[in-house]
């Protein structure tokens, strides 16, 4: 978070999937994206995202898988997730990708907001 932050975000962070879905509850602070880990404790990340893209108000945020798993691939497709990275991650990468969904080029209708 520390790099996110230092690149001129401002990632809000939580310890797992049940943390994060309290904070999202809080309207005003709704991310333009999610990162998200599989492995936490209490509520792991596909859990997390299952409940996500329950709620309509939160279905639209799109979501950066990080995992060490093996089969990352595939997770990411049945989560549906915008895009995955696997570990250990390059925070450049990172950036990348999360600026490329936060920031969309003008004129790309599939990533405005």
């Amino acid at each position: 978070m520390a790099y996110l932050e230092d690149q001129g975000l401002r990632p809000l962070g939580a310890a797992n999937g049940q943390s994060a879905l309290d904070l999202l509850a809080d309207a005003s602070r709704r991310p333009c994206a999610i990162v998200l880990d599989l492995m936490m404790p209490i509520m792991d990340g596909r859990t997390f995202r299952e409940e996500q893209m329950r709620l309509a108000s939160l279905a639209e945020i799109p979501v950066v898988l990080i995992s060490a798993y093996a089969n990352l691939t595939e997770v990411a497709s049945e989560l549906g997730v915008s895009e995955y990275l696997a570990k250990p991650i390059d925070p450049r990468a990172l950036l990348t990708v999360v600026r490329e969904l936060c920031h969309p080029p003008a004129g790309d209708p599939a990533k405005s907001g």
